[in-house]
């Protein structure tokens, strides 16, 4: 049977949406997900992301499975634009739209009437996401975790932080901090982020005897302490335009390293996010966008 899908990409960051809300189990598997994701023989993207059932009084469920098969506790851009995704079916349900021969590009900027929040369930948490009236998407991404324990990571002790850490990749030493975002982080700070070769790099840091679950790592250049520029090696995903997660954690690690202030711009490749870290309530706030691609069916 055909599945629908919807394409949504942020910063560049794309990703295969399904609307998984009468099933509780993914309609398609890691092997299938490896395979839509391929960019030359399947649809082409980072990951695929199910919109499934809510949990304990969550208006939905996130799933996601990387273009590598994986499954990661949550996605920073994927969660945006899953906000949207199910903000725009839940619009097409209380308008339909008129039937037109052919196929289009559909582009919806606005939720449905009174509903511009919702609670999704993830692998991380509870995370929160509001749509803004100005096409941009806000998600409260919950409080950064610092222990090595929780990260998790061998580069300490369980109970300690790991900031400004020595560890050696690629014959070279390298200074990171490392941040949970519900997914782990290793933060390094550059000269310049565009010397570093992220394809020779990035699989040495994500598979690092340090790591027992891999991790995600950020390389960031500081241009003034509320702007910095970062690329990123995904864990499960390689080289991507954009990471959420991952912006949040550079900015967590720029605070604590001294470098940035609690808001700040992250550029990556495919754009800018806005990051605060509250030091009030110690949570972590994103605004990006989230664009519709295209739409179409999944035949087996």
């Amino acid at each position: 049977m055909p599945i629908e899908f919807t394409k949504y990409h942020g910063l560049g960051n794309d990703f295969i949406l399904i609307d998984n809300r009468h099933s509780s189990e993914p309609l398609v598997t890691p092997e299938q997900a490896v395979e839509l994701c391929n960019r030359h023989f399947g649809i082409g993207a980072d990951g695929v992301i199910f919109a499934l059932p809510g949990q304990n009084g969550t208006d939905y469920t996130m799933r996601i499975f990387n273009s590598d098969g994986s499954e990661p506790e949550m996605c920073g851009n994927g969660i945006r634009c899953l906000a949207k995704f199910i903000a725009d079916l839940e619009r097409s349900e209380i308008h339909p739209p008129l039937s037109k021969g052919g196929s289009e590009l559909i582009e919806s900027s606005q939720p449905p009437e009174s509903k511009t929040e919702y609670r999704i369930h993830t692998g991380a948490g509870v995370i929160i996401t509001e749509l803004r009236s100005d096409g941009q998407v806000k998600v409260d991404m919950g409080v950064p975790r610092l222990l090595a324990s929780e990260i998790p990571t061998t580069l300490a002790a369980a109970d300690a932080k790991i900031i400004d850490v020595p560890i050696e990749v690629a014959g070279k030493s390298w200074a990171v901090t490392c941040v949970s975002m519900g997914n782990p982080h290793c933060i390094t700070f550059v000269e310049d982020v565009s010397a570093v070769v992220l394809e020779t790099v990035g699989p040495q840091f994500e598979h690092h005897q340090a790591f027992p679950q891999r991790t995600n790592t950020e390389f960031i250049q500081v241009i003034r302490s509320d702007y910095v520029k970062m690329r990123v090696w995904e864990r499960g995903a390689g080289v991507t335009l954009a990471c959420g997660t991952g912006a949040c954690a550079s900015v967590v690690a720029g605070v604590l390293v001294g470098k940035c202030d609690r808001t700040t711009a992250v550029e990556l490749p495919g754009g800018v996010l806005e990051i605060e870290w509250s030091e009030v309530s110690q949570r972590i706030y994103m605004t990006g966008p989230a664009q519709l691609v295209f739409t179409g069916l999944i035949s087996h």
